[in-house]
């Protein structure tokens, strides 16, 4: 029997050596933008069309500056913040990197 620390995973409902879980965690997902650009936290992005934050009743015109993004794991989506907005999530097809 092997010495090895087994982990278990919540996504497939086994437990798992730490070894393999932690190289299946260093899988880096690629957020790009409008125009292909590879977007990475702490970027700077501008809006390419005018949007309407829902709850917020407020709109976002296209050219505003966003700055300092978070990415969040999915391909399609960024974590921002912006005056006014808690909790702003943008779609990556809808900002350019500047």
């Amino acid at each position: 029997m092997s010495d090895e620390d087994y982990v278990y995973d919540e996504a497939s409902g086994e437990w798992v050596p730490a070894s393999q879980l932690a190289a299946s965690a260093e899988e880096v997902v690629e957020v790009r933008d409008s125009v292909g650009n590879l977007l990475a936290d702490g970027d700077q992005v501008t809006l390419i069309k005018d949007l309407t934050v829902k709850g917020a009743g407020q709109t976002l015109k296209r050219g505003t500056l966003i700055k300092s993004i978070r990415l969040t794991g999915d391909p399609q989506e960024i974590d921002c913040k912006f005056d006014g907005i808690k909790g702003l999530v943008l779609r990556a097809e809808f900002v350019r990197k500047r």
